[in-house]
This record gives structure tokens, C-alpha cells and sequence, in this order.
């Protein structure tokens, strides 16, 4: 049914269907554990239950591969079905008729967004039937026999022929009608000639692979030139249904094959994925035409607990071997594991798999080397361990890789590797390592207006100096440097002076020196000022309309603070939104819903048990708030070239509100 569904109806919705009620029967083991409802998760396989659902918030979290959202997100991973398929699904066991928006400028999206699905699909039926019939098809029978491919693996992964020619597809699909034409090079099938303003095909003379969604539905195609031409492969473009980030071949047809993988394999190529699938080895997926990217990696993490790169044994398998390796670190995480396969000189998978057979190459999977493994081998076999030099350039190198993990069990033991071999405590190291990164930092962009007699406020008085660093009282409130929690690396959210005394945010109990004795000290301290903000806003929503926060923050490049702007915004804008409502809303960043979900879980560490300490803590975190707020406003001005009269005195007054709360810090 075309339009698009009322946010009103989604919220009533939700509020009407039980999540427990959803869960059951579709988690094991769901039963009641104190509030929260725990059982074994059925998105990654796992023998102790780290499932867990709110009855009350109407939401699940999974401790384990970090799945989570509420009962329609559950419907649309469990059951691998689209958003509005779930909302349908949720709205007949509550009894409801789900309403549509029929405005026409919504209908017409939809209904060009089916169009092109199903001229896609057309296509590939073209190229299959090409494939079979076409009288100069032998180049292409040719070559997959050559490669060793049979008629029913051709068949299961669609694959065709787009024969020589200009405009083959254009007149089977499209000729004489332009608007049909015009889809058509939406969809990326045709290239538009402004010059001459004509179409052509975009795909000629290659074999075809059908790249397909997770809902089996064509999206793009990827081809193989069959002569000499440039490139030998070639994909779709971005388009409406497109995304090559994001999408991968072959993971529906491995999900078809077995909806309950263990692991995925990674490899390079159209073929490799085909050819292991021919022989028996049905879970390789193929990035498409990109480097693997944490997107990628995110939603395999979602599907196996394991994934295995294999690359060949060359230089630019290493090369693309550490790529990936370098995309790899910030997102694995315990329960989850990565590992790296290298094959023999002159070999890709699909022409191993057929030498040796689908046993020999799974042994070879199974000997493939662990993150962690092939981390140190590659750092270590260009450093001289045996000298005080080598191991400390060798520090220096792999300590801000492994600080760029997710807190883990694997991320401190690899810290403890690195004390091993370099025969330092962490201690030293990290010293060593923050000390080559705060002198190999930029100079600060310096005001370099030019300043007359006539204008009193040309420059700040001396004492209004201010140079940004890593000594700032709040630098761990989003420093341009920092990372958000999803790939970050562990942040100290509350540091100690030079002198040792204690400067910003709470410790003991206390604020500065004025003593909070009911609000307990936050003890988490990977989180980033900015991150238990946003933790807090999101069991606390109603207090993001009655709080300020400065203006200034909006200057921010930090992703942190910018999320925290984003939320307080949301909040405002929907004083009653739950949390479930906020994770429909954003459902469409993938990423940014995880991240949310992550610092909802992980913010009960904040200690903060009720609403008055809540306040209590926005309130005491103004101090901080302010002073970050200042500080990008005096950069922002500090970075024109030339500043106007009134610009001038802005920069004054600011630097002496700055001079005033740094001074109300150290009282």
C-alpha cells in the first residue's frame, strides 16, 4: 500500500503492543530477571542469556552483539522484513489498520521507487535470458566454463549477459517511452549523452551479477568486461537503491542458504563468492567496489559473531589486509571476533577452492590468523623489539590503534601484549605516547587582523591570552581530536590539575570546593563531559526543555557535542518522546541509533538515581558547559582575518568572561 505512515499512528502503536508479547516465542528462554525480562539472544548464537527487555521503557538490548531498539526494530531484524512490512506485522496483533499519507507528492515517490525496483528486475531477467539464448553468448558460456562455474550456480545468483551493442537494454525496456528511459538511468542502467542528448547502455559486452538487498530485491548490477575494454569490472552507480557502502554481494543468497550463519567471509571479487558457494561454502559476501567500511562491518556483526578477510598473499593483499585491519579495530568487540586468511601467491579463492575442494579450504579458514595476531606481526616485523629505540617507535605506532578500541576484555589484553614486548609498564607508555601527541599537535590559528590606533579593543589584554590545550579545564568535554563512543578510545572524563588540584566536573562528591554530599561521583570514565550528558538526557528527556545550554555550543565540530545538540533539540521539539519513539525516529542512521543505545545502556554507571540529582548535575555541569560554549567563540572569531569594530568587542567581552569563570574554577 503507497504513502507513507503518520508518526501519530507508529507512536499509538507502540504504546499499544506489549514488547514482551513480541519477544515471546520468537527469544528462548525469555523469562523474568528482577524488572527486565532476560533470555538468549536470537541474533547472534550464544549459550548464556545476555538478552534483555524492559517491560516498562518497551525496549531490548542484547549485551552481547549489541543489538537493540524496540518492538518494531526487533520485528524488522528478526523476521528480515522493512520498516512499514513491520508496522503492518505489529498492527494486526493489536487489532489496528495502519493509515497512510496520500498526499500526492508521497505517492508519487513510492511509485517511482517501485518502478525502479521492478525495471531492475526486469533487467536482470533480460540479461539471464541473454545468457541462455543470445546468438553471441559463447564468449560468455565460454569463460564461465572456464571458470568453472555450472549452470545451477549461474542460476542461483542470476547471473547474465549484456551482449555488445548501444542500446539493447534502452529497446527492450525502454524504447519509446521517455519517461520509462529516463528510470531507467535513475536506476543507473543507462548513461544520458548531454552533447547529443541521448541514452545508451551502461553494460555491454560483460558478464552480469545481480547485486541484490537483504530483502532479495535487484538494486544494482556489477559486470565483467568479456574483451580488452576498460574497466574489467565495472558497478551501478549511487542511485535511489543503490548505497555500495552499505550493501555487499552475495550476504542474501548466504542468508537464503542458511538463516543461522556462524561466520562470513570476506573476499575481493563477484566470482570468489560464486565459486566457494559452488563448492559448498556459502557464507562469502564481496564488498562492491570500495574498501571494506565499518558500515560493512556493523551489519555483519549484527548477522555472525565471526568474520574471516581473505586477501591474496601479495603486496596488495597485505596492503588491503591492513585496511581492513585499521577498520576492524574500533568496531570488534568481546563476543565478536575478526581474523585474517592470506592465500598462496597467484590464488583467489574461487581457483583454490576448485584445486583443493571445499574440506582442504576450510581447514585453511580455520588456521586463519586472529586480529590480535596478525596486529602485532604486522607492527612488529618492521621494529627492532630488541632495542630501547625499537620498542619504544614500536609504542608509539600500535598504543593509539588499540586505544581506538571499544573497552574490552581483547582491547586490555592486547595492552598487556604491548608491556611484554616493550618491557614498560602501561603507565610509561601512555606518558610517552600523550606527550609525542600534544607536541606533534597543530599551532592554534592566531588573529592576524590588522590592528590601528583608532580602535580600542584591536587586541585583549595580555592576561586574556588564550591558546586552547590539552591543560584546558573541560578539554575532555569534545576536544576537535576525540572520537565518539562507538570507535572511541578510552577517555579520563574528569583530570587533575598540575598542581593536583582538581579542576572541573565532580569528584567526591563535590563540585570545585563546594561540597554535594547527595550526588555520588560519577565513576565511568570512558565516557567522554559531552557523552554522560547525552546519557542523561535520555533517561531525564523532560530536563532538556527547562535547562540552558549556551549557544556557542553550536560551533562545535565534535560529533560528541554535536549528538548533544541534536538530542536537546529532539527534546524540545518532542517533550514527550520515549525512548522507543526516539529510536524510530532515527532509524534511519544506523549508527547514530547503536550509539544512542550504547549510551542509554551504559549510563546507569553514572550513579544517578533521580530526577532532583539529575538536575542537580546539569546544573553543576553548567560551569563546564559555558566554558566550552566561549571557548568556541572566541576560536571562531580568532580564525577571520580581518575583524570589525563591534567583532572586536564581542572578542574583548568574551576573553574577559572567559578570564571570569576560569577564575570561578580555581576558587
Amino acid at each position: 500500500m503507497a504513502g507513507r505512515i503518520p508518526q501519530t499512528f507508529i507512536d499509538d502503536l507502540l504504546a499499544r503492543v506489549n514488547i514482551i508479547d513480541v519477544l515471546d516465542g520468537r527469544v528462548q528462554k525469555l523469562k523474568r530477571a528482577g524488572k527486565n525480562y532476560s533470555g538468549l539472544c536470537p541474533f547472534h548464537k550464544e549459550k548464556t542469556p545476555s538478552f534483555s527487555a524492559n517491560q516498562e521503557k518497551q525496549f531490548y538490548y542484547c549485551f552481547g552483539c549489541g543489538a537493540g531498539g524496540n518492538a518494531l526494530g526487533f520485528l524488522m531484524d528478526y523476521e528480515n522484513i522493512s520498516f512499514p512490512e513491520a508496522v503492518e506485522e505489529l498492527a494486526k496483533t493489536a487489532g489496528m489498520e495502519v493509515p497512510r499519507d496520500d498526499s500526492p507528492q508521497q505517492r508519487e515517490k513510492d511509485q517511482q521507487l517501485k518502478k525502479l525496483y521492478e525495471l531492475l528486475e526486469a533487467a536482470s531477467q533480460y540479461y539471464e535470458e541473454q545468457l541462455r539464448r543470445n546468438d553471441n553468448r559463447t564468449d560468455a558460456v565460454n569463460y564461465l566454463k572456464s571458470r568453472g562455474l555450472s549452470g545451477q550456480a549461474a542460476k542461483a545468483f542470476s547471473i547474465g549477459f549484456a551482449p555488445s551493442g548501444w542500446d539493447n537494454l534502452l529497446k527492450h525496456l525502454g524504447e519509446g517511452d521517455p519517461h520509462k528511459a529516463k528510470l531507467l538511468e535513475e536506476a543507473g542502467m543507462l548513461i544520458h549523452n548531454e552533447d547529443r542528448d541521448s541514452r545508451y547502455d551502461r553494460f555491454r559486452n560483460r558478464i552480469m551479477f545481480p547485486i541484490r538487498d537483504q530483502r532479495g530485491r535487484t538494486i544494482a548490477f556489477g559486470g565483467r568486461v568479456l574483451g580488452d575494454d576498460k574497466p574489467k569490472y565495472l558497478n551501478s552507480p549511487e542511485t535511489p537503491t543503490f548505497h555500495k557502502s552499505r550493501e555487499l554481494y552475495g550476504l542474501y543468497e548466504a542468508r537464503k542458504h542458511n538463516s543461522k550463519l556462524d561466520r562470513l567471509i570476506i573476499v575481493e571479487g563477484y566470482m570468489d563468492v560464486v565459486g566457494l558457494a559452488q563448492y559448498g561454502i556459502h557464507y562469502a559476501v564481496a564488498t562492491l567496489g570500495t574498501a571494506t567500511t565499518a558500515q560493512h562491518l556493523e551489519r555483519l556483526f549484527k548477522i555472525v559473531p565471526e568474520i574471516i578477510f581473505c586477501f591474496d598473499g601479495d603486496n596488495a593483499g597485505r596492503e588491503a589486509a591492513m585496511r581492513a585491519l585499521k577498520t576492524a579495530m574500533p568496531v570488534i568487540e568481546d563476543g565478536k571476533e575478526a581474523r585474517f586468511l592470506f592465500l598462496p601467491d597467484g590464488e583467489d579463492p574461487d581457483s583454490l577452492v576448485r584445486q583443493e575442494g571445499e574440506i582442504a579450504f576450510s581447514e585453511r579458514l580455520g588456521k586463519a590468523q586472529p586480529l590480535s595476531e596478525f596486529f602485532f606481526k604486522s607492527y612488529s616485523e618492521s621494529a627492532d623489539l630488541d632495542s630501547m629505540d625499537g620498542r619504544a617507535r614500536f609504542s608509539t605506532e600500535v598504543l593509539p590503534a588499540i586505544n581506538a578500541m571499544r573497552p574490552s576484555l581483547l582491547q586490555q589484553m592486547m595492552l598487556d601484549r604491548i608491556c611484554e614486548l616493550t618491557h614498560l609498564s602501561l603507565e610509561q607508555i601512555q606518558t610517552t605516547v600523550n606527550f609525542h601527541e600534544a607536541i606533534a599537535a597543530p599551532a592554534p590559528a592566531q588573529n592576524t587582523a590588522p590592528t590601528t590606533a583608532a580602535e580600542p579593543f584591536d587586541a585583549p589584554p595580555a592576561e586574556y591570552d588564550y591558546y586552547p590545550s590539552d591543560n584546558n579545564e573541560y578539554a575532555d568535554f569534545g576536544s576537535a581530536q576525540q572520537e565518539p563512543y562507538y570507535e572511541a578510545q578510552p577517555q579520563q572524563g574528569y583530570k587533575q590539575g598540575k598542581q593536583g588540584k582538581y579542576k572541573g566536573g565532580f569528584k567526591n562528591g563535590k563540585f570545585g570546593d563546594k561540597p554535594r554530599p547527595n550526588l555520588p561521583s560519577p565513576k565511568n570514565t570512558e565516557l567522554s563531559f559531552a557523552e554522560k550528558l547525552i546519557s542523561l538526557l535520555l533517561h531525564y528527556p523532560q530536563l532538556a526543555g527547562e535547562h540552558r545550554f549556551p549557544d556557542g555550543l553550536a560551533l562545535a565540530e565534535d560529533r560528541d557535542i554535536l549528538l548533544l545538540i541534536q538530542l536537546i533539540n529532539y527534546y524540545k521539539e518532542n517533550p514527550a518522546a520515549t525512548l522507543g519513539q526516539l529510536a524510530v525516529d532515527w532509524r534511519e542512521d544506523e549508527k547514530l541509533s547503536q550509539t544512542i543505545i550504547k549510551l542509554y545502556e551504559i549510563s546507569t554507571s553514572l550513579e544517578i538515581h533521580s530526577e532532583a540529582d539529575a538536575r542537580l548535575y546539569l546544573k553543576d555541569s553548567q560551569h563546564g558547559l559555558e566554558l566550552k560554549a566561549l571557548e568556541l567563540e572566541i576560536s571562531s572569531l580568532q580564525k577571520k582575518h580581518q575583524l570589525d569594530r563591534e567583532e572586536k568587542l564581542a572578542l574583548a567581552n568574551k576573553f574577559q568572561q572567559l578570564h571570569q569563570l576560569k577564575n570561578i574554577s580555581k576558587d
